[in-house]
């Protein structure tokens, strides 16, 4: 089941992570990529108040990374991915502690997850974790993700 995370909620509760790190987003994408790779699930991550003219999107692996404009927050900018998805997003599990993520999500039937109880899977899943590998198996976008950073050398 995918995840629908909003990423300056979930910093907090990370220790090692502040909001005032100049590299906060980064550190967050790290360490969910990790997490995300040895768990075989994939998200997308929601990060509000992008400086002027940096709202976009970018994909990190596993993790799609949405800097939302700062005309919009990253609430809303979940409630429109819900949206989207219509009835897949009962699929989803959404991670957030604010209470208008969370009722958005269940408004899409979607499954939630508090910030700090998904930071405490993040966290106690070790790097020693085993890997099923029948599931490690990569998808096109890792592929691609692997080539940019291996292929040409």
């Amino acid at each position: 089941m995918p995840y629908i995370i909003d990423g300056h909620n979930l910093i907090p509760r990370i220790p090692g992570i502040e909001l005032d790190d100049l590299d906060d987003e980064k550190e967050l994408i790290k360490l969910l990529q990790g997490f995300l790779s040895r768990a075989n699930k994939k998200a997308h991550l929601y990060f509000d108040r992008a400086s002027t003219g940096y709202s976009h999107v970018s994909t990190h692996g596993r993790v799609t990374a949405h800097y939302v404009t700062q005309r919009k927050t990253a609430d809303e900018a979940i409630a429109s991915h819900l949206k989207r998805l219509g009835a897949e997003a009962r699929n989803w599990t959404v991670v957030s502690s604010d209470h208008e993520v969370i009722s958005s999500a269940k408004s899409a039937r979607s499954k939630t997850l508090s910030s700090q109880e998904f930071a405490d899977q993040i966290l106690n899943q070790g790097p020693s974790t085993p890997i099923d590998r029948e599931d490690a198996k990569l998808d096109d976008q890792d592929v691609d993700e692997w080539m940019k950073l291996f292929g040409d050398k």
